[in-house]
C-alpha cells in the first residue's frame, strides 16, 4: 500500500479516500493533488514513489512533468499581456513576428492559434532537437509552414506547435523567452515549483515519468503506431518525429528546453495555488481579472477535432468541459496533461485544483484518476 501523507480540511475528506483509492485501485505509483479554495489550502495530498528505482519518496513539493497541462501556464501569460495592452487578441501573429507570415498565413489572428483554428498543427520540415533547445530552428520551421486547412474554417489541436507559436509571440512582446516570463510573472512571485525550462540544480527532486505500455494502453498503442502519413500522426510526435512518449521524458535535454506546450514540470500544490491565483486573491496576487476569464472561457471551438478524431471543447486557449475533464464543473477552464495530470480554476467557487502523477496512461482512462479526485472534491463543497 502506497503511503499517503498531507492535510484535509475537515469536510474534504472525500477527496483523501480518492487519492488513496488511485493508488489502490488505478494503478498510481507516485502522485500529488492539491485544492485552494478562497484563495487557501483546503487539500494538500502527496504519496507513494517519486522514483521507483530509487526507492524515492513522493515529497510535498516533488515536481513531475505534466506534458500539456504547459499549455495553460501559457495561456495564462498571454492573457496577462493582453491585459496590459501589451498584445491584442485579435492582431494577426504577424503583427508580431512578421516572417510569420509565410505560406499564406498574414492574417492569422492569435485568437485561432489560442483556439486551435490556426491550421498549424504540425511541421514538415526536418527539425532536430538541437533546433528545439535552440529555439530559433523550431520557430524558423514553423514560420515557413503553411496550414494544413484553411485557417479559421475548422479546428485541430495543436499538440506541441501551440506552445511554440505563443512562445514567439510572448518573445516578441517582451523580449523575453516564454519560460522567463512565466518564472518572473507567475512562479516565482506565487512561490511555484514550476518550470518551463528545468534548472539543472532541480533535477534531483523531479518524479520519475513512468511511460504507458503500448501491451497494455490502446490508445498509446495508438500513437505508437500512427505514422508521418496522418495529421495526428506528424502532430503527436512533433516535428521529426521526436516525441514518442517514453523514457526520454525522464533526460536533461527534454526538461531543459522550453516547450510550452509540452514540458513543463510541476508539482500539485504549484498547479492548484497558479490556478487559485487566477480566480482569487492567493497572498495578495491575482494573475487575471475576472474580465479576462470571462472572455477566455467563451466557447471558441467545439465539435469534431481534425487532428485528435473526437470532439473537443476550447476556448481562448483553456479546454472547457467536457473537454477539460469528465466532472470538472461547468464555467471551470484549465488543462490536461498527456498521462492524466490536470489543473484547473472555478470561478463559482473560486477553487483552483492540482493533480499530477509519474504514472502515464493516455486515451479516455488517462482522465480516471484526475475525474476521481474531482467527484469527490464536488460532493464535498
Amino acid at each position: 500500500m502506497a503511503e499517503v501523507a498531507g492535510t484535509v480540511s475537515p469536510g474534504f475528506e472525500r477527496v483523501a479516500d480518492a487519492f488513496a483509492a488511485n493508488f489502490e485501485e488505478q494503478g498510481d505509483v507516485g502522485a500529488a493533488v492539491c485544492v485552494y479554495i478562497d484563495g487557501a489550502v483546503a487539500v494538500d495530498l502527496w504519496g507513494g514513489l517519486a522514483d521507483p528505482q530509487a526507492g524515492r519518496a513522493w515529497e510535498a513539493d516533488t515536481p513531475v512533468v505534466v506534458f500539456s497541462v504547459t499549455k495553460g501556464a501559457t495561456v495564462i501569460c498571454i492573457h496577462m499581456l493582453a491585459e496590459r495592452g501589451l498584445l491584442d487578441i485579435d492582431a494577426p501573429v504577424s503583427s508580431l513576428w512578421p516572417e510569420f507570415a509565410a505560406g499564406g498565413k498574414e492574417a492569422i489572428p492569435i485568437r485561432w492559434v489560442l483556439s486551435h483554428r490556426a491550421g498549424v498543427a504540425a511541421v514538415d520540415a526536418p527539425v532536430t532537437f538541437d533546433d528545439i533547445l535552440g529555439w530559433d530552428g523550431v520557430v524558423a520551421a514553423i514560420a515557413k509552414q503553411t496550414p494544413y486547412w484553411t485557417p479559421g474554417t475548422r479546428h485541430g489541436y495543436h499538440v506541441r506547435t501551440f506552445g511554440w507559436i505563443l512562445g514567439e509571440v510572448i518573445r516578441r512582446c517582451t523580449g523575453l523567452s516564454p519560460g522567463r516570463m512565466f518564472s518572473e510573472e507567475v512562479a516565482t512571485p506565487l512561490g511555484l515549483d514550476f518550470w518551463i525550462g528545468l534548472p539543472e540544480a532541480i533535477e534531483p527532486r523531479l518524479g520519475r515519468v513512468i511511460p504507458p505500455d503500448p501491451l497494455e494502453d490502446s490508445a498509446a498503442l495508438e500513437v505508437a503506431a500512427a505514422t508521418a502519413d496522418t495529421l495526428f500522426g506528424k502532430a503527436a510526435k512533433g516535428p521529426g518525429d521526436l516525441f514518442a512518449y517514453d523514457e526520454r521524458w525522464n533526460t536533461r535535454p527534454f526538461h531543459a528546453a522550453e516547450m510550452p506546450s509540452s514540458n513543463g514540470v510541476a508539482s500539485g500544490r504549484a498547479l492548484a495555488r497558479m490556478y487559485a491565483a487566477t480566480v482569487s486573491d492567493v497572498d495578495g496576487i491575482r494573475l487575471l481579472r475576472p474580465d479576462t476569464i470571462r472572455r477566455a472561457t467563451v466557447v471558441q471551438s467545439e465539435g469534431m477535432d481534425e487532428v485528435l478524431g473526437w470532439p473537443t471543447n476550447v476556448g481562448l486557449g483553456f479546454a472547457l468541459p467536457p473537454s477539460l475533464g469528465p466532472e470538472c464543473p461547468p464555467g471551470s477552464f484549465g488543462h490536461p496533461g498527456a498521462g492524466g495530470s490536470l489543473g484547473f480554476a472555478d470561478p463559482g467557487t473560486r477553487l483552483g485544483f492540482g493533480y499530477v502523477t509519474s504514472r502515464m496512461k493516455l486515451g479516455p482512462p488517462a482522465q480516471d484518476r484526475a475525474a476521481a479526485l474531482v467527484r469527490a472534491l464536488r460532493q464535498c463543497l
